[in-house]
């Protein structure tokens, strides 16, 4: 094994970590990677108590696992959104406050400081999230759209963020955006505008998940190779299209996950349409070393039997870059 294949543990916040820790080694994982939800991690909690933090590995070495990045999407989602009463169910209640749309982003970029702090304590490198957009509302050019328009949305993302990441870097710890719908960035045109935005800021880049830029038709194996430096993190994600009956397409015709009517929904890893062989590959051409993590979702499947599964899939698809050239021993 190449490298430590970890459980995301964002869609799992209804279990306490005390039981999900247990449950996640016997599905075959190594880490986790923690949310900033449920009670998995609370980002001023390990802020104001002294033994936060140490409890928290302290859980994890007693089930052999370790943790390798946090993720915070619920807040960095807020940052730059059009509030909304959505953002209320998925925000504590010190961010949502009085539910004043500055306030709120005020607030929510406040606490994504707070969690490169808490990273920091922690002893980790990477905080994985969202950005949020003040502009994915246009994203279909209808009233006609102008590029002065997007580049306000853009503008208003660097003046947002960059403050933030002022405090990741004081902290020596990167920002990952996940690049998905909602997001500023959510292929390679618009993640190569954010950056630009940013000025190429160090401590901005990419955590990688193949399944929101395929059934958009990106290619997700160029994304690797074109950010390269830029894959502070990877999640290991399946999905599949052109599987539904052909009545909602790529907009998803405001249907459920696991509709059969949709385009494309989300499958247990290697169970749908993703070439993950291709992206070990890449990754292996770019020098990654960090971890796989599951972000496990299929609406069609129990959790428990596809996250097993999906554990066993990376395990036996990861392979070691070679050391030496296959063909050295015909050098003279």
């Amino acid at each position: 094994m190449a490298r430590p294949v970890t459980l995301f543990t964002g869609q799992w916040a209804d279990l306490p970590l005390e039981q999900l820790a247990p449950l996640a080694k016997q599905m075959g994982y190594d880490g986790l990677e923690l949310a900033c939800w449920g009670n998995h991690f609370d980002v001023q909690a390990a802020l104001e108590n002294e033994n936060y933090i140490s409890e928290k590995k302290a859980l994890l070495e007693q089930h052999e696992l370790t943790c390798y990045a946090l993720s915070n999407h619920l807040v960095g989602q807020a940052v730059c959104d059009l509030i909304d009463l959505r953002h209320k169910s998925i925000l504590p209640p010190r961010v949502w406050g009085d539910g004043d749309a500055e306030g709120v982003r005020t607030r929510a970029a406040q606490e994504m400081m707070d969690t490169a702090r808490a990273a920091q304590k922690m002893g980790l490198e990477v905080v994985n999230g969202f950005t949020g957009s003040s502009i994915w509302h246009s994203l279909y050019a209808f009233p006609p759209t102008s590029q002065e328009y997007w580049q306000a949305g853009f503008d208003d993302f660097a003046r947002r963020w960059l403050p933030i990441l002022e405090v990741f870097d004081t902290c020596e710890v990167n920002f990952a955006l996940e690049v998905h719908p909602t997001e500023i960035a959510f292929d390679i045109a618009s993640a190569e505008r954010a950056l630009e935005a940013l000025g190429g800021h160090q401590r901005f880049g990419f955590n990688y998940d193949p399944s929101h830029l395929a059934y958009q038709h990106v290619d997700y194996i160029t994304f690797i190779r074109k950010f390269s430096s830029r894959i502070f993190h990877v999640h290991m994600k399946d999905v599949w299209w052109g599987h539904g009956s052909g009545e909602a397409g790529v907009f998803g015709g405001h249907t459920s996950f696991g509709d059969s009517r949709r385009y494309w929904d989300f499958r247990s890893i290697g169970r749908g349409d993703i070439k993950f062989e291709d992206i070990i590959v890449a990754l292996n051409d770019v020098g990654y070393a960090g971890p796989l993590s599951v972000e496990w979702e299929d609406s069609r499947m129990d959790r428990i039997h596809g996250g097993s599964e999906s554990a066993a899939y990376c395990k036996r698809l990861d392979f070691k870059p070679p050391s030496v050239a296959f063909d050295a021993a015909f050098e003279r």
